[in-house]
This record gives structure tokens, sequence and C-alpha cells, in this order.
């Protein structure tokens, strides 16, 4: 994919997300949602970072599995069931998504949601990539 990152003056400043992102590519690769769900379908991790992180290696691994990588991501939402708790593990959370994605930011919301598919699950990620 050949991304064009795009963070206009006069918007807020861009951290940990891109305002937009032009992507050029040949395939789209929509990627269904994620949550902290191991291999045998259960939710790992009792913290917002540890199912953060665990949703987010699910969702690369699905991306990655259909010829994607981290930079190929367009377009990501974060579902959480509480919000405030996600702005407070921010730092963290920006962490674990560098150590995993990279720095190339795609275009992302976060939406605050009753409660997921999974009842103990904190949070589902979902996306799509556009690949070459």
């Amino acid at each position: 994919m050949t991304a064009e990152r795009i963070d206009p003056p006069g918007l807020s400043p861009a951290t940990g997300f891109s305002h937009a992102v032009v992507a050029t590519g040949s395939r789209l690769v929509f990627l269904a949602g994620q949550t902290a769900l191991d291999a045998d379908g259960k939710i790992t991790g009792d913290t917002l970072p540890e199912q953060f992180e665990r949703a987010l290696g699910n969702l690369l691994t699905a991306l990655r599995a259909a010829g994607g990588t981290p930079s190929d991501l367009a377009r990501v939402t974060v579902y959480a069931t509480d919000v405030a708790a996600y702005r407070a593990h921010a730092p963290e959370l920006g962490r674990v998504w560098r150590s995993l994605a990279g720095r190339d930011y795609p275009a992302m919301a976060v939406v605050e949601v009753v409660r997921l598919w999974d009842e103990a699950a904190m949070v589902e990620l979902d996306g799509f990539a556009v690949l070459t």
C-alpha cells in the first residue's frame, strides 16, 4: 500500500492516529472485530492494557494471514466499554500499539459501547487495510 497520512493545520494535533489516510493499492482487507480471545475462545487479560494487547495482536494476526502488515492499516475502530479507563491508560496503550504495529498510524476512532459480544471483553478492534 502507498499511504499518505494527512494531518491538516487547524485541526488538533494527531497523537496516536492520523486525521486522514489516502491509500492506494489493489486489494482491500476488511478485518472483523477482535477481542482478547485466545485460541480456545476464552478472554485473556484482567486489565484493559492486557486485553488491548491481545486484541491488537489478534487483529494483526488476521491482517498478516491476508498478506498485510501493520503499515497497510488504513482505518481502525476501537470499541471500549469504558472510555474514561481507555483515556487513563492511553500512554500504555500507545506503547503497546507502537510495539506491535509501529508508528504509521491509521485513521482511528474510539467508541464507547455498553458491552461487547463476550461479556468479559473490555475492548474490541476492527478495521480495514489496503494492500498492493
